[in-house]
């Protein structure tokens, strides 16, 4: 199995759980600019420490599994990850602990609203 076909499985379970959060409506406002802003910094962080732990020689691919493609040093299989986290974390969460509809419910259950 290659890492790229590995990536699909990982990032097709993330979707499935995006998918699950949204139709159960749990997703709060926002959710998709935060998702993106925690999207960007992960992959920020893995073009920087992937180079250079590669660089360093702390690891190494081998390049039968791999697409080719690469930033800097960096397999471009490894930035799947962060995506798939970034997406599949907060759904499982949402879905686990009832999102947003179970703190409305939580608000209105406490003597109501203030002024």
């Amino acid at each position: 199995m290659s890492f790229l076909e590995l990536n699909w499985i990982f990032l097709g379970l993330a979707l499935a759980a995006v998918v699950a959060a949204v139709l159960a409506r749990r997703v709060p406002r926002g959710a998709a600019a935060a998702a993106g802003l925690t999207i960007a910094a992960l992959w920020v962080l893995t073009a920087v420490f992937d180079n250079v732990m590669i660089a360093s020689g702390l690891f190494d691919y081998g390049g039968h599994a791999l697409a080719g493609l690469r930033i800097g040093l960096a397999p471009i299989e490894d930035f799947a990850y962060p995506l798939g986290a970034a997406l599949l974390l907060p759904a499982v969460w949402l879905l686990l602990t009832g999102g947003p509809r179970r703190r409305r419910s939580d608000k209105a259950g406490r003597g109501g609203e203030r002024r």
